[in-house]
């Protein structure tokens, strides 16, 4: 080995170095998804002598070694029977899940069309107060959830719109994580497009369909996968907008599946995190690009 390809490969050694580091964290985040996955093919039996002590305040020096939780990868028999009871028997998890996809479906499609025409308008238009409108969007972003609970509650009350669907989509359709990102990514869009389709005679809304659009998808996936994740996830909001339990999504009644049996709690975590999983790797790569492109970063 000659001088050049040790200081090469010396060289590389950062590199190599966090990329193992990054494969262990890696790792690590996945042990949760993996023993989910996992638990919710063992039998009830299994997971009760395995995860039987979840939840029990009990003393370690009294218990010896079988007071501690046994984590276990591989199941010792195979079973369905959870799976089958929430799909087949049980038409509350089919229910809740619908009221969930119903919940988000609208709120991710009706948030990326305002976003994006909004974005535009901010990004490539000249108005009066441009800059100071969106510097308001952005504050508006900026606060959580809990701080505007009670404002958006008297609202929300005085519509007319509580315990109803609409409670939830039409403060999620106008959100403004959808207007930021989306114009943070037209930004990268040259102006010389535009004033090309000007020159050949093109209004604002043929230049927004023929070329903003086509141009910010990767973007737009992007945002639609964040959008699910987020609002797919969201407890607070149908929690106290929605008091009809027929109404309420998925993810207020993953907590009380554990009461009646933990196989099944299992199985649930499971197939609700599988269409965030499926959507994910389905628009990976424009994903990864969109957020690259919108520059927005952490």
């Amino acid at each position: 080995m000659n001088g050049g390809d040790r200081v090469r490969k010396l060289g590389m050694l950062p590199q190599i170095i966090a990329a193992l580091a990054a494969g262990a964290v890696a790792l690590v985040m996945l042990v949760p998804i993996i023993l989910t996955v996992t638990g919710s093919l063992m039998t009830e039996q299994e997971i009760e002598r395995n995860y039987g002590l979840l939840g029990v305040m009990i003393d370690v020096s009294q218990g010896g070694a079988d007071a501690f939780v046994n984590l276990k990868l591989l199941p010792d028999w195979l079973s369905f029977g959870q799976y089958a009871q929430i799909l087949i028997q049980s038409a509350k998890y089919l229910h809740m899940f619908w009221n969930s996809a119903l919940l988000v479906a609208p709120i991710v499609v009706g948030q990326a069309v305002c976003g994006t025409l909004a974005a535009y308008a901010f990004a490539k238009l000249r108005f009066f107060g441009r800059d100071q409108l969106f510097f308001v969007y952005l504050l508006t972003m900026l606060m959580p959830f809990q701080v505007t609970l009670v404002p958006n509650y008297l609202v929300i009350d005085q519509l007319g719109l509580m315990n109803h669907e609409s409670a939830i989509i039409l403060p999620g359709i106008f959100g403004a994580f959808g207007v930021f990102m989306m114009r943070q990514f037209m930004t990268h869009i040259p102006n010389a497009y535009i004033e090309a389709a000007k020159i050949d005679g093109a209004g604002q809304f043929t230049i927004f369909l023929r070329i903003i659009v086509p141009l910010v998808q990767p973007g737009l996936a992007a945002l639609s996968v964040l959008l699910f994740i987020d609002y797919w996830n969201m407890i607070e909001q149908p929690l106290i907008f929605l008091q009809d339990d027929a109404k309420q999504p998925l993810s207020l009644y993953l907590a009380q599946i554990n009461k009646q049996a933990r196989g099944i709690g299992f199985a649930a975590s499971t197939l609700y995190m599988a269409p965030a999983v499926l959507l994910f790797l389905y628009a990976e790569s424009y994903f990864v690009e969109g957020i690259g492109q919108s520059g927005i970063k952490g």
